[in-house]
């Protein structure tokens, strides 16, 4: 009998945030497919640790490792421990990332501070980490996860949410410019109506009028943005970098 060929067999993969929602789906993928994982979270040991036995039973080897992204200490901490037990780092998913609300004028300053530590900066801190290990082995798959607001704007969420996001998408083209030649691909994932705790303040109306307008007729799950994640982070994507991959039923179309 033909084994199975696992997509990501032998790489080292960090996915930021993935002790629950989008994260932990595309952690979960990531150990299906052979690779060897590092999931990353910030409070919840607990829940991390039930995705690291998630993982080990699916054979791969994982471990939790606690880092707030915001923090550059906590980021070197994140890379060099990933380092220390793998010795290489093939991908690197910024998924980490926090979600406000309110009109501008209610936004306070700590909020607005907050949400581009945690959404750019803690994006640009891991980049900075990884690139120079990536460089040395001349491969590298960056993933950021981005939104649909980073590209249309959005009036549901606060406005700050928005802009960080679109400033995750230009660092992604301007990263992928940048690291090209040295064999590290950059790329992102930009979900829409995908249900994870994050979406918890959507009642059932609310989801339902959200399902009816995407062409799909159906909510997204971590697990559509996983797979896209995965393509992007195996070497059959080795010619697609710089691109913001849309997971969203359908509802923003690239003209």
């Amino acid at each position: 009998m033909n084994k199975k060929i696992k997509k990501l067999d032998g790489k080292t993969a960090i996915i930021t945030g993935s002790s629950n929602g989008i994260g932990k789906g595309i952690a979960l993928l990531f150990g299906r497919e052979g690779a060897n994982v590092i999931v990353n979270y910030s409070k919840s040991e607990s829940k991390a640790l039930e995705v690291v036995s998630e993982i080990e039973r699916s054979g791969s080897r994982t471990m939790a490792v606690k880092a707030d992204v915001s923090k550059v200490e906590d980021v070197k901490k994140l890379i060099g421990t990933c380092l220390d037990s793998f010795g290489r780092i093939d991908i690197l998913v910024n998924n980490a990332g926090i979600l406000s609300f309110g009109q501008i004028e209610e936004i306070s300053d700590e909020v607005l501070k907050r949400v581009f530590e945690v959404n750019v900066f803690g994006t640009f801190y891991c980049c900075r980490e990884v690139v120079p290990v990536m460089k040395k082995q001349n491969y590298g798959k960056i993933v950021n996860i981005s939104s649909i607001s980073g590209q249309r704007g959005d009036n549901t969420t606060a406005p700050v949410y928005g802009a960080s996001k679109g400033a995750m998408s230009v660092l992604t083209k301007s990263l992928a410019r940048q690291l090209g030649p040295f064999g590290i691909n950059v790329n992102a994932v930009a979900p829409h109506a995908v249900i994870t705790p994050m979406m918890d303040y959507w009642d059932d109306a609310k989801r339902k009028q959200v399902a009816q307008s995407l062409p799909v007729r159906r909510l997204g799950t971590p697990e559509d943005v996983a797979v896209a994640t995965l393509f992007l982070s195996q070497d059959e994507s080795n010619f697609i970098t710089g691109q913001i991959i849309n997971v969203n039923g359908g509802f923003l179309m690239d003209s």
